[in-house]
């Protein structure tokens, strides 16, 4: 049965990671991926993509292990901020830099979500020549451009997009469900891009921690380069680049130094423009075909994970 879609949340703003090296991981996002810093306040420091509107892309904060922290959510207007409030668990913070108030909660597998409507926006040092695009292009490294999604692992995958689904009125577009008829990975939206938010097994059990975020570039050869900037500056490249099956994603998964894995995937990604999109299933069989043009999965993408476990 059809069900016409609640769209209160708007996208994914900004995540924060943890890190045992900042100093180190810092130097990866601004020399390597091409990020500019914004402000620091106590051990974190905030780092911007050149083409976000909002004051901060990823907030990196010194801690003795890598991992995530908070996950921000903007909301599509303040009502929308109330609704999903008064439908969520959770309590009122106002302690994030360029942000208003905002709506701390956590998934059934502990990991922080925050979400919010008022922002302060990006002011560049030297505004761009085109005035549509939020500061210059910096011309290094990567030249990441935002942040595209982030991919949590869980105990419990389904409670966790049943948390999506229900709480905050996210669409599933994809899935892997294994002989059992259980899924044991889920792609949600809460725009049009075909995923903003996933969820995969955790093999350990563990709680709240998270497989990797995405950063988007603009081309498929920005991330060819950006290999190329990671084996000269000696950044572990996980694997990649290819193409995924699910989803169509061109990839690139690397360590930063801290331990938490980012991958480079091209902002032309999929666009789900169908406001009646069926879910579509996949396989362990048709997964161990290994991505869409036959490369197998490395064993360490089922098992890294930060914070480490064991």
């Amino acid at each position: 049965m059809f069900t016409e879609r609640i769209r209160d949340v708007a996208h994914v703003g900004s995540v924060e990671l943890f890190t045992p090296l900042p100093d180190e991981s810092r130097a990866f996002f601004v020399d390597l991926m091409g990020m500019s810093e914004t402000g620091r306040r106590g051990d974190s420091v905030y780092l911007h993509a050149w083409d976000d509107y909002e004051r901060f892309t990823i907030k990196l904060t010194a801690r003795d292990r890598a991992g995530i922290g908070r996950t921000y959510l903007r909301a599509a207007g303040p009502e929308a901020l109330r609704r999903r409030a008064a439908e969520l668990p959770g309590r009122w913070v106002s302690d994030e830099l360029g942000l208003g108030p905002v709506y701390l909660t956590q998934d059934p597998d502990g990991h922080d979500l925050g979400l919010y409507w008022e922002t302060e926006r990006f002011t560049p040092a030297t505004p761009p020549a085109l005035k549509n695009q939020a500061d210059r292009f910096p011309g290094r490294g990567a030249n990441v451009r935002r942040l595209d999604h982030v991919n949590y692992l869980a105990a419990d995958t389904p409670a966790c997009g049943r948390f999506l689904a229900d709480g905050l009125k996210a669409r599933p577009t994809e899935q892997i469900v294994g002989d059992d008829g259980v899924a044991t990975a889920i792609w949600y939206t809460v725009s049009d891009k075909s995923y903003d938010l996933v969820y995969t097994d955790d093999r350990t059990g563990s709680n709240g921690r998270l497989h990797h975020i995405a950063l988007a570039t603009d081309t498929r050869d920005d991330i060819l380069r950006a290999a190329d900037v990671c084996l000269d500056n000696g950044v572990h490249i996980e694997t990649g680049p290819h193409k995924h099956a699910i989803q169509q994603t061109f990839f690139l998964y690397v360590y930063e130094p801290g331990g938490n894995r980012v991958e480079l995937c091209n902002a032309g990604a999929r666009l789900v423009l169908a406001p009646d999109w069926e879910l579509i299933s996949w396989t362990p069989a048709e997964r161990a075909k290994g991505q869409a043009w036959g490369l197998k999965t490395i064993e360490s993408f089922h098992t890294h994970g930060t914070p480490p476990v064991g």
